[in-house]
């Protein structure tokens, strides 16, 4: 579903059972990366203590190219320059559409508000080129090529007028949408995958050829509106990352969603070059991995370079290398809810690290009566001992268990509780390691006291 994802196809059974051998060499072949094959959590108890508390550590390893001329190498500055009189040529010649087309004068030629006339342009003229160069590695025939036929494609199909179109994706909000921003301020674009396994929201949306092209444009009213949150300037943000989420997906026995697929997938890498920072999936089945691995021969090294893989365990873990834990939905594990009246995005989560057979507490003051706290918590993993208490300051008093101990398996959710105190102690969100493993908590939590 987006403009560098691996289409699903169908699979050939004998092909599947001789691939899952070959995935593991294939895909360092590839150089894709399979998340839970990179390192293990663990990999001695040994291990350095880590600071505790401490903000969860950001991920740059895919910051956006440079964009300044200077910055370019040599071969890509000529490139460049080679492709911008190209260009002009064909606009001031009237040559930059079919032939059929000449009687009419096309000098405003632009590309998602950018002008693609250098002499009209700017620096963001050169953004925009840029990605076609580097989708093409740099071959300018190849780059005019693909330039010119995006741009016969948005006329052809009024892509422009793509985002007045409010009836498109009826009933598939839940599809394929934009939510939040990753460490390095990519917008986020969620595919999920599962929500095709109901059988009615299937048919209504791959059923007949009018509805699959529909589908069609309706993604590519979804790519339109993620560009508007970039910004084709130089150091600007000029991608997106991608999350496709597959599970319960109906998977390869689907003719028509392989079809469908299949095919905007090609139509978003045609009209689309660099558009994806990082390609992540989640939830992913075996059968997947074998699949890919037949795929990836057919893929630019380029694009499998920004491919990662995780599967359900390594979910959060995995996300959280790329966005912070409070941009992150919390059915994938993050903080975030929508309409939440109690954190906004501004509220930073803190990270505790428990090693092996340990236990520590998160301690929350409550100074006086009164005073009210709400805390967020969840723990990579889980399979954990958790409970909740308050422990007043005055000695003659007694404890109150909040939440009593519990066991947390692997499955749990995100904790979000809240406690009012009646005088002045502190809450203690208690989490007791008895694994072989460290485990990563993160949380965060206010205090409203009575008098503020």
């Amino acid at each position: 579903m987006t403009a560098e994802t691996t289409p699903m196809v169908e699979e050939q059974p004998q092909a599947v059972k001789e691939q899952q051998e070959a995935v593991a060499a294939e895909e360092e072949k590839s150089k894709v990366v399979v998340d839970d094959e990179m390192k293990r959590e663990d990999e001695k108890e040994g291990a350095r203590e880590e600071p505790v508390p401490l903000v969860v550590e950001k991920n740059g390893s895919f910051r956006e190219e440079s964009n300044s001329f200077s910055d370019l190498k040599e071969h890509e500055k000529k490139a460049l320059a080679e492709l911008r009189e190209k260009i002009e040529n064909a606009i001031l010649e009237n040559k930059i559409f079919k032939k059929e087309e000449e009687g009419v004068e096309e000098r405003e030629v632009s590309l998602w508000g950018v002008p693609l006339l250098s002499s009209k342009g700017s620096e963001s003229t050169d953004v925009i080129l840029l990605k076609f160069l580097r989708a093409r590695e740099f071959k300018v025939k190849d780059a005019y090529e693909m330039l010119e036929k995006t741009l016969q494609w948005r006329k052809e199909s009024k892509i422009d007028s793509v985002l007045g179109e409010d009836e498109l994706g009826a009933g598939l909000s839940a599809a394929c949408y934009m939510d939040g921003f990753d460490r390095e301020g990519h917008p986020v674009c969620y595919n999920v995958y599962g929500v095709f396994a109901d059988e009615a929201l299937y048919q209504k949306t791959f059923g007949t050829e009018e509805k699959r092209a529909e589908f069609l444009r309706w993604r590519v009213q979804v790519m339109e509106k993620g560009i508007q949150k970039l910004d084709f300037k130089q150091g600007g943000v000029l991608s997106m990352l991608q999350i496709t989420d597959l599970k319960n997906s109906p998977g390869i026995s689907k003719k028509e969603l392989r079809t469908a697929m299949k095919n905007a997938v090609q139509l978003l890498q045609d009209n689309y070059p660099e558009f994806v920072a990082r390609n992540i999936f989640v939830n992913v089945p075996f059968w997947y991995y074998a699949i890919h691995s037949i795929l990836t021969p057919f893929l630019t090294q380029r694009t499998k370079s920004k491919f990662v893989f995780a599967r359900p365990s390594k979910v959060t873990e995995t996300l959280l290398k790329y966005i912070p834990a409070e941009e992150i939905p919390v059915r994938y594990g993050g903080f975030k809810r929508e309409k939440d009246a109690e954190f906004s995005i501004e509220d930073v989560v803190s990270e505790l690290t428990i090693k092996a057979g340990s236990t520590e507490s998160i301690e929350i003051p409550t100074p006086e009566a009164g005073t009210r706290v709400v805390w967020d918590l969840t723990v990579l993993g889980w399979e954990v001992n958790y409970k909740e208490e308050f422990v007043p300051e005055d000695e003659g008093s007694y404890t109150i268990i909040i939440q009593k101990s519990k066991k947390m398996g692997p499955q749990e959710e995100l904790v979000r509780n809240t406690f009012q105190s009646n005088e002045p102690g502190k809450v203690f969100l208690t989490i007791e390691n008895n694994s072989s493993k460290k485990k990563k908590v993160l949380y965060r939590f206010k205090t409203k006291t009575s008098s503020s």
